[in-house]
C-alpha cells in the first residue's frame, strides 16, 4: 500500500500528461496499481488537469480579465505617446490606427454589466416568495 504522498504525486503527474509508464519508474509503483489508481482518481486527475489548463490561461492572456487588463495597459501606452507628440508627424498616423485598433480588441471584450437585487415579499396570505429584480447599466 503506497502512501498519500504517492498518490498525490500520480495525480500531479497524470495532470501533467506523463504516461503510464514513465510515472510508474519515476514513482517506483507497478503500472497495474496505476491504472487502477487513474479510475479512483479520475475526478482529481481531472481537476489538476484543468488547474494546470487555467494557469496557462492566465500565462498566455486566454483569459478574458487578462486580455482587458493587457489590451488597456497598451491603449494606455499609445494614448500617453499620442499626447507627446505632433500630430503632422507621420508615425502619428500609425499610432492612431494602433489606438482604433486596440479600442476595438477592448470593444470585443464588453460584458453587459447586470445587476441583480433578491428581495423576500409576504403575500395576503401569509406566503413567502421572492422577487428578483435586474437592471442594466447604461
Amino acid at each position: 500500500m503506497k502512501d498519500q504522498k504517492t498518490k498525490t504525486q500520480f495525480i500531479e503527474l497524470r495532470a501533467q500528461g506523463l504516461s503510464y509508464k514513465k510515472i510508474a519508474k519515476k514513482l517506483n509503483v507497478s503500472k497495474t496499481t496505476l491504472i487502477k489508481w487513474g479510475k479512483e482518481f479520475e475526478n482529481e486527475i481531472s481537476n489538476a488537469k484543468a488547474i494546470e489548463l487555467e494557469t496557462l490561461y492566465h500565462k498566455y492572456y486566454m483569459v478574458k480579465e487578462k486580455r482587458i487588463t493587457l489590451f488597456g495597459d497598451l491603449l494606455e501606452t499609445i494614448r500617453e505617446e499620442l499626447e507627446s507628440r505632433d500630430l503632422s508627424d507621420i508615425p502619428t498616423e500609425r499610432l492612431f490606427n494602433l489606438m482604433i485598433k486596440y479600442s476595438n480588441y477592448l470593444k470585443k471584450e464588453i460584458n453587459e454589466l447586470v445587476f441583480r437585487e433578491k428581495m423576500e415579499k409576504v403575500d395576503m396570505m401569509g406566503g413567502k416568495y421572492t422577487i428578483v429584480n435586474e437592471w442594466k447599466a447604461e
